[in-house]
């Protein structure tokens, strides 16, 4: 059937032969002349002829079909007769209805008045009648009214009273092509028709005005007109119904009222249906369901489009109340009698139910003149009256609604109006789940189900009912997971995140797992399997795709699911930055298990601390846990993947570094890398994130794991969990932290500032000096360095900057060690040490003395230095010689001849190796060589070892792009040589005062200082005679006899043998 161009078909041929057989019964009269009383003489072929298209079509389109017929007969009516054949040409032409109307003999307007009334189809004349211009609408309107009020049968009042509530019914704005070429169609009769050319000033189109209003007024004028012929109690029931209706839609009810809940709005429906189920005499009793559904949303849902005006609804008001008295004991008599309810009478008390409250409302807040208030107020109490009878008689009856879970079932099927509000009532009511028909339902409309609300409350009551109900068969719940995964897994990302949210919430981080445990097999496997592929491909359809197969899992367990990831991440190689995507993509993971004002860890960090955190077996798998955490902290953005950070900066640090910033705490090392990494990567955060951790606190946890390494050497070896090396990582972090809080310092009220400032001043009072002091820049401005007083002795300090304090260890003679101990704190104070240094140089006697001390505070702070505070002893060693403040007598107790050679470009470099040499004979001496551990003195020859290297550096240096270099006269091979005797000497010298479990770095170095002489002597073949060169070697090996044990001093003599 062709529903598209209004050709001529089958269909038009067999309404052609309906007009020609009710010709040919009318003949010699013609159709246009016929009567109401000639309808049921001449009407039946077609009627029947239209009954015939829409049997034939029934497996199609039939309504479609028959509004189609309705448009060419109404066009036909309407079509204005030709006058010249011209104006038939241009009708052919133009008229995309004349063709087809061609075929149709002339009608008038009783025809198609009659036709509708026959077809009963009131629907469609308010939907073709609303579809015409304004004018054109007010007049067939009025046409329609005067044909009704003339020989006024049943049937006619029956089709006015279904016309009237269709009308209330409508909404406009309907696309539809047909509609609109019939409307186009006719605006052209409109402006070729005298009929139309002056309209009633009554039916005059005003745009501001909705166009059902004045219609609505018609039908009230028409009412008034035929209530004498409305005899029957249902035809009484629908008048003041739909009188009720216009009256509480148009008038009464407040602009944009809100929409009644979805659950009273089913059971409305409910209501409905089961009335029209139980009433035989109702049009809709054989429907199917889904049909009683579309026609019960219509009839409960219409809303006003604009207001009747003030007269109309005082007329209305008075027409309400006359019949209402008049029939008021008839009607009583009906709604009382034995027989079940009708569906006229059920929506009489309904509409009068509602017109009453909003009538009430009314009278409330309008202001009304006293004869208008008077008219409201008498029909309130009568309706009042009539309700309380009514109602009770109603309430007896009662209606079935045990079909309330089949219209919503059917809503969603369908997708009616409010269908997702049905969704989420069919996903969260216990009573149906798990049926037959709930299941078909949920089977075959997954789709409409694919909200994250939705999954969720599918969900829930998935959880309540298998929990509750014993009884639900095990496949049966099964199936309904698989189908809840599924909608599951067809939602978005951030949808899923909202299902993962809502899951956390409800069972924590267990998931489903807790409660439907039992019905969740093979989840291991899958759970392995998945995480078996993961790693197969990285790339951006490959994270998809795991992120995906990880969104089903984390939402059955969470905690499984994440746990496996954090492990993964720790374990298997290079994973960790795929694994971090994938967890970043599901923001919903950061949740605190505990709410309140001291809530515990997010979810995320608990997994992280029950998996992998403390349980590390490599170097390599903390390192693969520093970088996943910090891509959880930082997350790479992948294209067209949403992510989100799991962890803040502030909350890494609460969790993974505070707690761990002791000393003997074995997870310190790895805590300090994750605290500089944090501090490094978030330092450019805009918002100043460390404010949440409490910097303070933050500084002084730092500060008294430094002052732990003034002790260092005194702790148990199971209390040095951190090497003295880490000493250095712990003065970088506090520097930055100082700097990162000191640039945001406006962010703290200046009270606040001065008093974290002194709360950090009275804390460090119990720390060593030390640590104060290198919080000098921080302090600035409010408080003065604090420092042994006899610092004072060997320094001029300010005592505007600097001020003196009493501490026990620091008796008579110990300024210089406290100068040394300022002097390593860093570069800069070093210098100013230096700079503040009283020792008069020309006084020979004052330059010894202070050179010996040096040597003996020396020995004192070497064991406790880091490498980076002991560089600054070395420098400051450099300048002090530099400037001849130190005096270092180079003895020549490893010489077999007096040399002849220009040593003063290595006078420095000899003074220092033979500073070392005596520090460490004394540090081997009786009265120091028990102060240290093991440990300790491999400490301070790893120190050794970096200074000695230092010097071979610099020498290398100073042979090769000297000066002197330049020259061929001035040549330095001898005079290098000569020192990297003297090195290979001190080094076994100090290696002999050792114990040989510590001595392995100084046999390396010995090497080392070994080669550096072989391929020197090797480069420069004629700088020695070969008798030299035989005396050195036999001099070295004179050395190296006295080194233990066997193997490495066969090694050295070899070595040297090769020279």
């Amino acid at each position: 059937m062709d529903l598209g161009p209004l050709n001529i078909c089958e269909e038009m041929t067999v309404l052609h032969g309906g007009f020609l057989l009710a010709e040919q019964l009318f003949r010699p009269k013609t159709l246009a002349e016929l009567t109401k009383s000639d309808w049921e003489h001449v009407g039946q072929p077609i009627v029947e002829s239209l009954r015939e298209i829409s049997s034939a079509t029934a497996c199609s389109q039939p309504f479609a079909w028959k509004k189609k017929a309705l448009i060419i007969i109404w066009a036909k009516a309407l079509q204005p007769y030709p006058v010249t054949p011209s104006d038939t040409e241009t009708l052919w032409q133009e008229d995309v209805f004349f063709s087809v109307g061609n075929m149709i003999p002339t009608i008038n307007h009783t025809v198609l008045f009659e036709l509708l009334k026959s077809l009963e189809a009131s629907g469609l004349f308010i939907q073709l009648l609303m579809a015409l211009p304004t004018t054109v609408c007010h007049a067939e309107l009025e046409r329609f009214l005067e044909h009704v009020t003339v020989d006024t049968s049943s049937k006619d009042v029956a089709f006015f009273l279904d016309v009237w509530w269709e009308m209330m019914k409508h909404k406009g704005d309907q696309q539809d092509p047909l509609l609109s070429q019939f409307r186009t169609m006719a605006h052209k009769y409109l402006s070729s028709s005298d009929e139309f050319s002056r309209p009633p000033k009554r039916f005059k189109s005003d745009p501001d005005v909705c166009p059902t209003m004045p219609l609505l007024a018609m039908l009230l004028t028409g009412l008034k007109q035929i209530q004498d012929r409305i005899l029957c109690p249902g035809m009484k029931c629908c008048a003041l119904a739909n009188l009720a209706d216009m009256l509480t839609m148009f008038a009464l009810m407040e602009d944009n009222p809100q929409e009644v809940s979805a659950t009273v709005y089913l059971d409305k429906l409910a209501t409905v249906i089961s009335v029209w189920n139980s009433d035989t005499q109702s049009p809709h009793h054989q429907q199917a369901l889904a049909e009683k559904v579309k026609e019960a949303e219509r009839n409960i849902g219409p809303t006003a489009l604009a207001r009747l005006p003030s007269e109309t609804l005082l007329v209305g008001f008075e027409v309400l109340h006359s019949l209402l008295r008049e029939w008021r004991e008839e009607l009583r008599a009906t709604l009382g009698s034995s027989q079940g309810t009708s569906y006229s009478s059920y929506r009489l008390c309904d509409s009068l139910t509602s017109f009453s409250q909003n009538l009430k409302l009314y009278l409330d807040t309008t202001s009304l003149s006293k004869e208008e208030r008077q008219v409201a107020s008498e029909l309130a109490e009568c309706v009042g009256d009539f309700l309380r009878d009514t109602n009770r008689v109603l309430k007896n009856k009662g209606f079935q609604k045990d079909i309330t879970a089949s219209i919503a079932m059917a809503i969603i099927e369908q997708k009616m109006d409010r269908h997702r509000e049905m969704c989420y009532i069919f996903a969260s009511e216990r009573k149906w789940a798990f049926s037959d028909e709930w299941l078909a339902c949920l089977a075959r409309s997954r789709a409409v189900f694919r909200e994250p609300g939705l999954v969720l409350e599918l969900l829930e009551t998935v959880v309540d009912v298998s929990m509750a109900d014993g009884a639900v068969p095990r496949p049966q719940i099964k199936q309904v997971i698989d189908l809840i995964l599924d909608c599951h897994a067809h939602l978005s990302l951030p949808d899923k995140n909202k299902v993962l949210s809502g899951v956390l919430l409800s069972w924590g981080r267990k998931g489903l797992s807790e409660k439907l445990l039992g019905h969740l097999e093979g989840f291991q496997e899958d759970l392995n399997t998945t995480f078996n592929q993961l790693t197969q491909s990285t790339s951006e359809q490959g994270l998809a795709n795991a992120i995906a197969s990880v969104a089903r899992l984390v939402i059955l367990h969470p905690e499984i699911t994440v746990k496996k990831v954090c492990s993964m991440a720790v374990v298997n190689l290079s994973t960790h930055g795929f694994l971090a995507q994938i967890l970043t993509a599901f923001p919903a993971l950061r949740f605190a298990e505990e709410q309140g004002p001291n809530p515990s860890p997010t979810f995320v960090v608990s997994c992280l601390k029950e998996t992998v955190w403390t349980k590390f077996s490599t170097p390599r798998e903390e390192k693969q846990f520093l970088e996943f955490l910090r891509c959880l902290v930082n997350p790479v953005k992948p294209q067209g993947i949403p992510v989100a950070a799991l962890l803040e900066p502030d909350e890494v640090l609460k969790e993974f570094v505070l707690p761990f910033l002791m000393l003997d705490v074995k997870e310190v090392d790895l805590s300090l890398r994750i605290f500089i990494q944090t501090l490094e990567a978030n330092t450019c955060l805009e918002e100043y994130w460390l404010q949440t951790c409490s910097p303070f606190p933050l500084i002084f946890s730092l500060c008294r794991l430094l002052d732990g390494f003034s002790r260092y050497w005194q702790l148990p070896k199971e209390k040095r969990c951190l090497p003295l090396d880490g000493k250095d990582l712990v003065i970088h972090i506090l520097e930055l932290l100082c700097e990162v809080v000191l640039a945001n310092a406006e962010t703290f009220s200046p009270d606040t500032w001065v008093k974290s400032l002194s709360w950090l001043h009275r804390k460090l009072e119990q720390l060593d000096w030390t640590v104060g002091l290198r919080l000098k820049s921080f302090f600035e401005g409010h408080f003065k360095c604090e420092v042994p007083a006899t610092l004072f002795e060997i320094c001029k300090l300010s005592e505007d900057k600097w001020t003196c304090q009493a501490h026990p260890r620091y008796g008579p003679g110990t300024g210089l060690l406290a100068w040394m101990e300022c002097s390593c704190i860093s570069s800069s104070i070093s210098e100013q040490m230096l700079a503040l240094l009283v020792v008069d140089v020309g006084n020979p006697e004052e330059v010894r003395l202070f050179s010996k001390g040096f040597l003996v505070a020396l020995v004192q702070v070497m064991p406790w230095c880091s490498p980076q505070e002991w560089q600054c002893l070395h420098q400051l060693t450099r300048r002090l010689l530099e400037k001849q403040l130190l005096h270092v007598p180079y003895s020549l107790e490893y010489i077999q001849f007096v040399p002849l050679l220009n040593l003063k470009p290595f006078a420095q470099e000899l003074q220092r190796s033979v500073l070392l040499l005596r520090a460490f004979q004394l540090l081997c001496s009786q009265s120091c060589h028990d102060w240290l551990p093991v440990e300790g003195w491999s400490h301070v020859v790893k120190l050794l070892c970096n200074s000695l290297t230092n010097l071979l550096d610099s020498v290398r240096l100073i042979q090769s792009v000297g000066p002197w270099a330049q020259g061929q006269e001035q040549d330095l091979t001898q005079e290098t040589l000569f020192f990297y005797t003297q090195v290979f000497c001190h080094v076994l010298h100090i290696m002999a005062m050792l114990h040989q479990e510590v001595c392995e770095p100084l046999y390396v170095l010995a090497l080392e200082t070994l080669t550096c002489y072989e391929t020197l002597s090797k480069t420069n073949p004629t700088v020695s005679s070969l008798l030299q060169k035989v005396n050195e070697q036999h001099f070295l090996k004179s050395i190296a006899e006295n080194i233990s044990p066997e193997e490495r001093r066969q090694t050295l003599l070899q070595k040297i043998s090769n020279f």
